[in-house]
């Protein structure tokens, strides 16, 4: 009865208070103006992830062998190798740790292509520049707390606000991390032709987003650094708890705003859209062999029991950790229908149902360390890929 009335009380406050917001005001972009918006100088910056963007289809039907060696020289009549990353909030660490420890192996291959969303967006950048790299992925991911992400709101703050918690920490250390080194990194070897793909969800669209951050670094656009890291702290905007991302637009020299907030809304992990003729660009790029799929998946896959307690949080909280659970799963059935499609090899990662640590908060360095040491044993001894689905049975 007691947390009936909190609600309750909530509700009607929302309701009085409703008029009183203390966000700043929003210049929302017109549905209209949806596809000509763009962030001003980089058209190239994003694409909507359900199609085959209009302006690659022009590059893959006009360029020449001549343009294809020139500008992607780094993966011409190359083998290609893409990385996905799924969301998981701390578990990010296991993902981590796995890649040190393949490294380490010294079996992990360049990445011709790496994408991210969420916790998986963090580790994106530092997994496509390479193993140089890995140290500071071990000390984000074993030493990060939940203070070192987001402080959480007064109630009242909550209520004439966009979310419970307020991620200015994260932005910090986005700042600390994402420097101008890396961009300018990530820049260099975009002119390769590698890419760096981030996802987000348009939440004013209720679309997902896909990032082409090496089109950024390479831009003149002058708040580009900003803009990098502020795609990063939208796909790990978890709704309600995280506050949106508000993406600077422009349309004729109007400016406008979009709200993005993380890519897990939409997809838990991806590699490319399947409106695109991927087996095409293997053509015109003349990689050599089938290309390499590897999908981390931050999470476990298989089900766990849970008794739940005859209330509303828990049965919320519950309900969510199962559909994004489900949701997870239905993402790597869609990766692997796409490599089964266009010819590449399915490869998947995922923590063990072994792993049964539980953390004391929602990023526990404890936990996380412990997470990581997993990982990078896992990798190190040569992991296990996965070559299918789970519950899915190639049968001979």
């Amino acid at each position: 009865m007691k947390l009936l009335m909190k609600f309750v009380a909530i509700f009607v406050s929302l309701l009085i208070l409703s008029a009183c917001s203390n966000t700043p005001e929003r210049h929302i972009l017109p549905i209209d103006l949806t596809q000509q918006a763009e962030i001003p100088g980089v058209p190239g910056a994003r694409f909507w992830a359900d199609e085959w963007p209009k302006f690659s289809i022009e590059r893959f039907e006009q360029y020449s062998e001549e343009e294809f060696q020139q500008h992607f020289s780094g993966i011409y009549e190359q083998p290609h190798n893409y990385l996905a990353i799924s969301g998981g909030g701390a578990n990010g660490a296991f993902g981590a740790g796995l890649f040190a420890g393949w490294a380490a192996l010294g079996t992990r291959p360049e990445f011709t292509m790496v994408t991210g969303v969420s916790t998986g967006a963090l580790t994106a950048p530092f997994a496509f520049l390479g193993a140089e790299y890995d140290d500071v992925l071990k000390v984000l991911y074993t030493t990060t707390s939940t203070a070192d992400i987001a402080k959480e709101r007064g109630l009242l703050s909550a209520l004439l606000g966009d979310s419970l918690s307020d991620t200015e920490p994260l932005k910090k250390l986005l700042a600390k991390y994402i420097t101008s080194e890396i961009i300018d990194s990530i820049a260099t070897e975009y002119k390769k032709g590698r890419r760096l793909f981030i996802g987000t969800v348009n939440l004013d669209a209720g679309r997902s987003v896909i990032w082409n951050i090496g089109e950024i670094a390479i831009s003149d656009y002058p708040d580009k650094h900003h803009l990098i890291r502020e795609i990063l702290r939208a796909s790990s905007a978890i709704p309600v708890a995280f506050p949106p991302v508000m993406i600077p637009v422009e349309v004729n020299g109007q400016s406008y705003d979009e709200m993005h907030v993380d890519g897990g809304t939409g997809s838990q992990v991806f590699v490319y859209p399947a409106a695109i003729n991927w087996h095409k660009i293997t053509q015109k790029l003349k990689v050599k062999g089938k290309p390499n799929v590897y999908v981390i998946r931050n999470s476990f896959l298989a089900p766990d029991y849970n008794g739940v307690t005859r209330s509303v949080m828990p049965i919320a909280g519950r309900s969510i950790d199962s559909l994004i659970r489900t949701q997870g799963i239905g993402d790597l059935y869609q990766i692997y229908a796409l490599c089964e499609r266009d010819g590449n090899n399915f490869n998947l990662a995922y923590i063990p149902a072994s792993f049964t640590e539980v953390p004391t908060e929602g990023f526990d360095p404890v936990y996380m360390t412990k997470l990581y040491d997993l990982g990078y044993q896992m990798g190190l001894k040569g992991y296990d890929w996965k070559f299918t689905p789970p519950g899915f049975d190639v049968h001979n």
